[in-house]
C-alpha cells in the first residue's frame, strides 16, 4: 500500500474546535457530559496521531476511517438533536436562553454541521485518503481535476478541500466548487443543506429577532 502523505493536523484542529464549542454550551442545551465529548474527540484524534508519528499502515488507516466516520456521525446527531431542542423551546415559547445565547447555540449547530459533514466527505470520497491514493472512483469532481498544468501533478483533495465543500454547502445550499458524482454524495449534501437551512431560518433568525427587541 502506498503511504498517504496527506496531513492530518487540519482535521485534528477542526475536531478540537468543535469540542471547545460544545464544551462552552449552556447546561440547558448541552446533551452530554463533558467527558463524553472529550472521549469522542480523543477517539478520532488517536488513530490520526498514530498515522502521523508511526506511518500509514492498513490497520491504522482502517482504524482512522472507522473512528472518524463514527465521531462525525456522533457530531451530526448531536447537532440535529440540539437543533430539535432549540426549535421545540422556541415553538413552546419556553426557551430559558437569552437572545445572545440562542444565537451562539445556533452557531454551534452550524459549525458542528460543517465540521461533521466535512469529516464525512473526507472519509467517504473515493474510499478516504487511502482509497484516493489508489485512484478509487471519486464521489466528487473537484475543479483541480481538469485544471491541467495549473495544479501540481498527482493532485488529490485533502481535508481542507472537503471542509470548504462543507462550508459552501452550508452557506449557499448548493454546489459552488466540487460537483457530486454519486447518489451518496448528493444525499449527504442535501442533508447538510437542509440542516443548515433550518438552523439559519428558524433558530438564528429567532435569536436576531429577540436581540432586536
Amino acid at each position: 500500500m502506498s503511504p498517504s502523505p496527506e496531513p492530518r493536523w487540519p482535521a485534528i484542529i477542526a475536531l478540537v474546535g468543535v469540542y471547545l464549542l460544545i464544551a462552552d454550551l449552556p447546561d440547558h442545551v448541552r446533551l452530554m457530559p463533558h467527558w463524553v465529548s472529550a472521549a469522542a474527540t480523543a477517539l478520532a484524534i488517536l488513530p490520526m496521531a498514530l498515522l502521523v508519528f508511526g506511518g500509514p499502515t492498513a490497520p491504522r488507516l482502517r482504524a482512522e476511517r472507522g473512528a472518524v466516520i463514527a465521531v462525525a456521525a456522533l457530531v451530526l446527531v448531536y447537532a440535529v438533536t440540539m437543533l430539535a431542542v432549540l426549535i421545540a423551546n422556541i415553538v413552546a415559547g419556553s426557551s430559558p436562553l437569552s437572545g445572545l445565547r440562542l444565537l451562539s447555540s445556533s452557531v454551534v449547530v452550524w459549525v458542528c454541521n460543517i465540521v461533521g459533514f466535512g469529516l464525512l466527505y473526507w472519509q467517504v470520497d473515493g474510499g478516504g485518503p487511502a482509497g484516493r491514493a489508489r485512484r478509487h472512483r471519486p464521489d466528487w469532481l473537484f475543479p483541480q481535476a481538469g485544471a491541467g498544468a495549473a495544479v501540481e501533478s498527482g493532485w488529490r483533495p485533502v481535508f481542507v478541500d472537503y471542509l470548504y465543500l462543507a462550508f459552501s454547502t452550508a452557506t449557499a445550499f448548493s454546489t459552488t466548487d466540487a460537483s457530486p458524482l454519486t447518489p451518496r454524495a448528493k444525499l449527504l449534501m442535501m442533508s447538510e443543506a437542509a440542516i443548515s437551512l433550518v438552523t439559519m431560518v428558524v433558530v438564528a433568525s429567532r435569536a436576531i429577532n429577540v436581540l432586536a427587541n
